[in-house]
């Protein structure tokens, strides 16, 4: 029997998502779709699909029995209170919320409600390469991490749409997360330091280097640059007691011609991660059929945004500002 989804946001992200739902896996149906544009809700929407107009609608719908939310930030915390309230697994896009103060709320709720119901879409973590990594780490024989060097390269991003503080409070929380992940470890504390700006970018602060300082004392240090130019470029070496691990470039073939030797780039996010979306699906569909979450959870969102609240209040100081959390609730144990 296929789980009934509805979509919220039909969007770039959205739009792929529905792809990979209808087009690409198994056990899933999409019957339900919103968006604020109603039109372009219409032409993502699946044959057979019912378009809402309102989120709530579709979230309360007898059909939909659970729900993907791609709708844009603002949005997400009244929209995962809802699915919580009404007892439906969700699959939320990064970010959780906007604030801590909503992180806390949905948290909140989750516990109330007394299992699991929200996965984050932190789609790393299902990325292979990843799981590799974190696999060697977790096997010992490298001994203590120390260090984690992660870089996170965009060609471009949208002149006048992306602002100076979008690496920090939007880019930077996937390298944040998978930090986390891989170490096994909380931030306590961030830097951030600006050195000379890119040209490319105009009045862009780009890039930055931002410095995660974790509870076992390993650092973590983030480049993120946005306007590159050659492609969509992500790296991670993990710097242990006995030795290095680090990812493989991705795509990893190799080209030999006239030219020399050399490695293509992948374009954008959708080609470097397309098999770890997929995965993350999959995982995500057999869970919500059993009406409930696993993978990144809400206490992830709510590190990930202590994190990017940090690194913004770092740019303006020039200090390390600490991250504080509340205890842990059992429920994410």
């Amino acid at each position: 029997m296929s789980l009934k989804v509805g979509v919220i946001g039909t969007g770039m992200i959205g739009t792929d998502h529905i792809r990979r739902l209808t087009q690409v896996l198994s056990g899933v149906e999409v019957v339900a779709v919103s968006d604020i544009d109603a039109a372009r809700a219409k032409a993502a929407a699946p044959a057979g699909a019912e378009v809402f107009d309102r989120a709530t609608d579709l979230i309360h719908a007898a059909a939909v029995q659970a729900v993907v939310i791609c709708s844009w930030g603002p949005a997400h915390e009244e929209q995962l209170l809802a699915c919580i309230a009404a007892g439906k697994p969700v699959f939320c896009e990064k970010p959780l919320v906007t604030s801590e103060a909503g992180a806390l709320r949905v948290m909140a709720a989750e516990v109330g409600f007394g299992r699991r119901l929200v996965q984050l879409g932190f789609m790393r973590r299902f990325d292979a390469d990843y799981r590799r990594l974190k696999a060697v780490i977790d096997g010992g024989s490298l001994g203590a991490p120390l260090l984690y060097h992660s870089v996170h390269r965009n060609a471009s991003v949208p002149e006048g749409l992306y602002t100076s503080d979008m690496p920090l409070n939007d880019t930077l929380v996937h390298d944040a997360d998978i930090a986390r992940w891989l170490l096994g470890d909380e931030i306590i504390g961030v830097e951030v330091r600006v050195p000379r700006r890119s040209s490319v970018g105009k009045d862009l602060r780009d890039p930055v280097v931002v410095l995660l300082h974790t509870a076992s004392g390993a650092l973590v240090d983030v480049e993120i640059s946005v306007n590159i130019g050659y492609g969509y470029d992500i790296r991670g070496e993990v710097s242990c007691e006995r030795g290095v691990a680090a990812l493989p470039n991705r795509p990893a073939t190799v080209i030999s011609d006239q030219h020399g030797i050399r490695q293509a780039i992948p374009a954008d996010w959708r080609e470097r991660f397309i098999e770890a979306y997929d995965q993350e699906f999959r995982e995500w569909i057999v869970a919500a059929g059993r009406g409930t979450a696993t993978g990144p959870s809400s206490w992830d969102g709510y590190a990930s945004t202590l994190a990017a609240d940090a690194a913004l209040r770092a740019a303006k100081s020039g200090l390390l500002e600490p991250v504080t959390m509340i205890t842990k609730p059992p429920l994410y144990a």
